[in-house]
């Protein structure tokens, strides 16, 4: 399949060109796009969040997107600086020498040949300071997109022509030091701006680094320092003490706590053993580690992370695309405008200078950068906190929309509980041995079985440090349970049906969202193990958030009615669905939704993928399968449900910013205007294109830095 180069602004990606160059909205260099191939077009941005559970997306270049437009934003920074203090440097001479500020000051510094001077000085001003909005003015005119830097180059060139015939005979007063001061002020008004933009990105470019260059590669009896690119499937690295891990991978030999915080959210360093998967990029605690290779960098959970975050700056909301179409006709206002403002201006008597000085500063006060940088800083801003957050925003739309839900239904198994049996009680019956004795002869038997009842039981005892003490005569009891001789006993570990099959009699009721198994010795009653899907502690503080936020909350799950009540109930819920398919699911969504709610669905399996789709927002739990993940808008690293409340009170704020921005950016629009073309005239108000480039300057910062208050 052919692959099609394309180049895009790392400031604006939606500039996308066949062939190198500079972008028209902005001026930076274009820098290669992720490729796509003609054959295969690009998929919505779907990709699950767990390192054994990834689609195997295109990682293609990501890094060099994230470093290099980081790169470029430097070099742009540090090119805008120094024109900004070579044209200072020019302004001061320019203004000592202008006739009008001469005139303002009482003084007379004019000799012969000063007016040369002058037009020597704002020459090199205007082609090496203005130079940026020239280019820019070039290339929006190619591109048929007008914007920015169109109304900053018709103004200082308007400004420059108008002076030079000033000085060639024309009666009137030069704008040299007009001309001088707007190229500088809007100089500095893009210094700060793109330090701005590179803050908010900052974020992605830690990301980036925080997968390391290189890796000690375990190879026969030595190890060797290799890229990190160079991993692949089945490697064996050794990770030190204190170093971050190079690759996604299963720990092989080993035991040690690990930082996980800026790839989940989660502060608190998780133990790992033998058997446990790591993520690249978190680091190891105090020991080493030998880790296998599960896949190779690009594959990796970082890469995917990175990846999400890109796509999700990347794609444009419905907020976004209307500020944009906002500064389009923003920027046809002013010229209009400012052609207006000329033309009446001279028919009412003015003069030619007084008139153009007008125009001028309509044109520049309504630059709409403000207007254009409102929505797309705020993006930048939100996605790099969500994602250090543990949220994963894929569809930009769906995040700003979950300020509208009304209500969340929820999946049980795997959401709302561990989705994994936990022993929730144990007890002794005999009135001989004790607790922690029925739970260690139990464990004994069944640590070699892979059965979700005995891996919850192996686990406690685990957790309890229980000593294993030594088995023979070790069988299974077909679909009853399983018995061994300890010292010898006969243990058994059976269902209650063994115990109703041989007519052993107890005296014990048990929870219906319990499972109960038995340990019998020398086939009398010893005591009992109940095991349940544990609800997650998170879950009733998510619960109590959604409702203080005056949300509803649905259990929505294919388990029975017994065990779904338990869970609503316990929880605090405001109802439950129980015993639906997964076709079914989404008919309870259709029909929540035809009530009038705006429903978010949160789940983790195959048989949520559906409700997912069906939802207003589709939420997936990172613990669960591909199909969820990939259906959904929105996945939750860390599978915590309380994300799901923060997900929707972050959504609240990160939409408020977006509307406080564009509030600020056209009504600043909507006052400046007026004033920048003379209205309060007679009433000895009159803003000079100096000054309407400072606000235009001030409006833009403003917005930067309310961008950048955004918190979780």
């Amino acid at each position: 399949m052919e692959h099609h180069q394309q180049y895009t602004c790392p400031m604006h990606p939606e500039v996308i060109k066949d062939a190198p160059g500079k972008c028209p909205k902005c001026g930076m260099d274009l820098v290669l796009a992720k490729q796509e191939t003609k054959a295969e077009p690009r998929h919505e941005h779907k990709a699950h969040v767990h390192s054994d559970h990834i689609p195997k997306h295109d990682m293609l270049q990501h890094d060099h997107k994230a470093s290099g437009g980081h790169a470029h934003h430097a070099g742009m920074i540090d090119d805008f600086k120094k024109r900004f203090y070579v044209v200072l440097a020019l302004t001061v001479p320019i203004m000592a020498l202008s006739p009008m500020i001469q005139h303002w000051l009482g003084i007379d510094w004019m000799f012969s040949g000063s007016g040369y001077i002058l037009l020597a000085l704002s020459t090199i001003v205007f082609f090496y300071g203005g130079w940026p909005f020239l280019q820019g003015l070039v290339n929006e005119a190619k591109s048929k997109s007008l914007g920015m830097m169109t109304l900053v180059a018709v103004a200082i060139t308007v400004a420059y022509v108008y002076s030079i015939a000033i000085i060639l005979g024309l009666e009137g007063m030069d704008f040299f030091w007009e001309l001088a001061t707007l190229i500088l002020i809007m100089l500095l008004g893009h210094w700060i701006e793109m330090r701005s933009i590179m803050s908010a990105s900052k974020e992605l470019e830690l990301l980036v680094q925080l997968m390391p260059s290189e890796a000690h590669l375990v190879h026969g009896d030595h190890i060797m320092d290799v890229k990190t690119d160079s991993l692949k499937a089945g490697d064996i690295i050794l990770v030190k003490p204190g170093e971050k891990i190079a690759a996604d991978g299963v720990i092989n030999e080993g035991r040690s706590f690990l930082n996980e915080s800026m790839l989940t959210g989660e502060s608190k360093p998780s133990e790992k053993y033998r058997g446990d998967k790591v993520i690249a990029g978190s680091i190891n605690g105090e020991g080493s580690l030998k880790i296998q290779v599960s896949h190779g960098t690009k594959d990796s959970y970082l890469s995917q992370v990175i990846k999400l975050v890109q796509d999700a700056q990347d794609s444009k909301s419905k907020t976004q695309l209307l500020a944009d179409q906002a500064a389009k006709w923003l920027t046809i206002i002013a010229l209009l405008s400012g052609t207006v403002t000329f033309i009446v201006w001279l028919v009412i008597g003015k003069d030619l200078a007084f008139a153009m000085e007008r125009m001028v500063t309509v044109i520049v006060i309504c630059c709409p950068h403000a207007l254009g940088l409102a929505v797309p800083l705020v993006v930048a801003r939100s996605t790099a906190i969500s994602a250090k957050s543990g949220l994963l925003i894929k569809d930009r739309t769906a995040f700003e929309n979950s300020r509208k839900i009304s209500m969340v239904v929820f999946d049980k198994t795997g959401t709302l509980t561990k989705g994994e049996f936990n022993v929730v009680r144990y007890e002794s019956l005999d009135g001989k041995s004790n607790k922690e004795q029925v739970l260690q002869l139990a464990a004994a038997l069944e640590q070699n079985s892979e059965h979700p009842i005995a891996t919850g039981i192996v686990r406690k005892a685990k957790e309890l440090n229980l000593p294993s003490p030594k088995l023979s005569d070790f069988k299974a009891i077909t679909g009853k349970g399983i018995e061994a001789k300890v010292d010898g006993n006969f243990i058994r570990v059976v269902s209650p049906g063994y115990l109703k099959e041989n007519n052993i009699a107890i005296d014990q009721t048990a929870s219906k969202a319990e499972t109960v198994v038995f340990v019998l010795f020398n086939d009398k009653v010893m005591g009992l193990i109940a095991l349940a899907d544990e609800i997650r502690p998170e879950s009733a503080e998510a619960i109590k958030v959604l409702h203080s936020q005056n949300i509803k909350s649905l259990l929505l799950t294919g388990d029975n009615k017994e065990v779904a009540k338990v869970v609503s109930e316990s929880l605090g819920m405001d109802g439950f669905i129980a015993e639906v398919l997964p076709h079914q699911k989404l008919e309870r969504v259709k029909e929540l939704q035809q009530q009038g709610n705006f429903v978010a669905m949160t789940g983790d399996g195959v048989n949520d993928a559906p409700a997912l789709a069906q939802a207003d927002v589709g939420i997936a739990v990172g613990s669960g399968s591909d199909i969820a993940a990939e259906t959904a808008d929105i996945v939750l690293v860390n599978s915590n449900p309380k994300d799901v409340a923060n997900l929707i009170l972050f959504g609240k704020a990160t939409y408020r910013k977006m509307i406080q921005n564009l509030t600020w950016a056209t009504g600043y629009n909507v006052i400046a205007l007026p004033l920048a073309a003379g209205i309060l005239y007679n009433a000895g108000i009159m803003l000079s294109p100096a000054m309407g480039a400072v606000l235009m300057s001030v409006s833009t910062v403003v917005v930067a830095l309310n961008a950048r208050m955004l918190k979780v």
